[in-house]
């Protein structure tokens, strides 16, 4: 039987320094990494295909500079947390990165500490950008007292489940567990094979994770 393919977080890496990006490469080789030399490249990236992370430096290619494209950025894949990463960047220009509503989530100096970078990635893919948002849908529910069977809420439990089988597969070549997954979420077998469909249509699962995916009647143990 083929072995499927590990769920593997994607990086989308915009940095002009050979160098720098080997040191990447090596710190982030448990990810699927794509590097890309300028702001104007890293938004035809995103446009293409969105990732689950942004690393950004500031000083790019063709004189373009990063923070200058963090607004555009954000426009085009709000969900998605980015870690800014230059030397040189006074404070307050750091500050101001890290402020309002098109904002970074983390800012490294450089020369980064690969051991810090590996802690803050893996902060980031788990308790930032997706799972950000489902934290902040279920905030706005408690606030306005949405009830549980009103399709907003029902929107916002599905992110969640999704968000929360990503976390769970990522690393991991083993096939999901369709039944232990519909007792754990409270929901039918048939509501995790949808959530798997559309994480494998979105390109957020790979689809040997779960071969029946594209099947009418999908059913897996």
């Amino acid at each position: 039987m083929m072995m499927a393919e590990s769920v593997i977080a994607t990086i989308l890496i915009v940095e002009d320094d050979p160098k720098q990006l080997r040191l990447y490469s090596k710190a982030l080789r448990g990810y699927r990494l794509t590097c890309v030399a300028t702001g104007t490249a890293a938004l035809k990236s995103v446009k293409e295909s969105v990732p689950d992370l942004i690393l950004l430096d500031h000083v790019l290619g063709a004189g373009e500079r990063g923070i200058d494209f963090l607004p555009r950025l954000k426009e085009l894949a709000a969900h998605v947390p980015i870690i800014i990463i230059s030397g040189s960047l006074d404070v307050r220009q750091q500050l101001q990165a890290l402020q309002g509503p098109r904002a970074a989530h983390y800012f490294l100096e450089k020369p980064v500490d690969l051991d810090d970078l590996e802690r803050t990635v893996e902060i980031a893919l788990t308790d930032c950008g997706l799972g950000e948002a489902v934290r902040t849908l279920q905030s706005l529910e408690r606030a306005e007292k949405i009830n549980a069977s009103e399709p907003d809420r029902r929107f916002t439990e599905r992110l969640a489940r999704q968000h929360h089988l990503l976390t769970l597969l990522r690393g991991t070549s083993e096939r999901p567990n369709v039944s232990a997954l519909a007792r754990e979420h409270n929901v039918s077998r048939k509501t995790i094979i949808r959530d798997l469909r559309d994480l494998i249509q979105r390109g957020q699962l790979p689809k040997e994770i779960f071969p029946e995916w594209d099947q009418p009647e999908a059913d897996c143990n």
